[in-house]
């Protein structure tokens, strides 16, 4: 997420006032969230983890600080960007736009592709996982080379 301040102090040269970007949020402000629901974004993302621990994924939260750097929410699945929303009403467009420009900004040159998916869940509700179609085909097709070796 970038934050966009513009300066007040008087424009040197007589140049206009520019905005300036910033990675960071001043301190509670992280995306507009209050308190209670940044501890429960991340209470979900300790909830996922734990879940795909028990598929036998060594998964943990990432590392992000106000979702800045676009790391993703949840490490440890190879290949896949996991965007962790924990929330009772969902924007799915705006979380799957959020999870690809995630995972593009990570993409190195050279290395494995990687896969945005949103994994998400209401209250007393499973996990779901969306992702672009184009990316699901992938993994199909995946899937499905796997099915022609075997049989």
């Amino acid at each position: 997420m970038v934050n966009i301040c513009v300066t007040t102090k008087k424009a040197i040269a007589d140049k206009p006032l520019r905005p300036v970007l910033t990675d960071r949020l001043p301190a509670g402000k992280e995306g507009g969230m209050g308190k209670a629901q940044r501890e429960k974004g991340k209470r979900g993302e300790r909830e996922l983890a734990k879940k795909l621990q028990e598929y036998g994924y060594d998964c943990r939260r990432g590392q992000q600080y106000c979702g800045a750097d676009g790391s993703a929410d949840v490490i440890g699945l190879p290949g896949i960007h996991i965007e962790c929303k924990r929330v009772e009403r969902l924007n799915l467009q705006e979380a799957v736009e959020q999870s690809v420009r995630d995972a593009e900004a990570v993409k190195l040159p050279f290395a494995e592709e990687i896969l945005p998916a949103v994994f998400h869940r209401r209250d007393r509700a499973e996990w779901l996982v969306t992702m672009p179609l184009e990316e699901w085909i992938k993994l199909y097709r995946e899937w499905e080379a796997g099915q022609k070796i075997e049989g």
